[in-house]
């Protein structure tokens, strides 16, 4: 086999690795959307591209389990109604709507996420800062 055979090959096994691009770049359009003063059609194909690669990255039934647990059902009716409301071109509404959905879909990881940021961080302030944020926040 050669080379580039051997890479179409590694790829198709790993789909993961393109679920990684496609949500970077899902991140990419939405936050461009947004600086451009919420372009609905960059919100959408952002929020298309991130729930690809979500799909890509941990597969159908990972995501599935994850966004319909009982006690996510609250934040994933309001991002899933996000995502439907960019797609219906009223962006701001929708943001408003997908922000506290994510922020209540993701409310455990962020003291993993502050705690790895202030241990990472060799600037005292912001280590601080971040062990704080850290210890505020309760898992549930």
């Amino acid at each position: 086999m050669g080379q580039l055979e051997e890479e179409a090959h590694s790829v198709k096994n790993n789909p993961g690795e393109i679920g990684v691009g496609t949500t970077g770049f899902g991140i990419f359009f939405i936050l461009f959307g947004i600086l451009l003063y919420f372009d609905s059609v960059l919100l959408a194909f952002g929020n298309l591209l991130f729930l690809t690669g979500l799909l890509l990255i941990i597969g159908l039934r990972k995501t599935f389990s994850f966004f319909f647990q009982r006690h996510k059902l609250k934040g994933t009716s309001f991002f899933l109604g996000g995502v439907v409301i960019v797609l219906l071109r009223w962006p701001l509404l929708g943001m408003f709507l997908e922000t506290y959905g994510f922020l209540s879909l993701f409310k455990g990881f962020f003291p993993v996420v502050f705690g790895f940021l202030g241990n990472a961080s060799d600037i005292p302030f912001l280590s601080a800062l971040f062990r704080r944020l850290q210890g505020t926040s309760s898992m549930v």
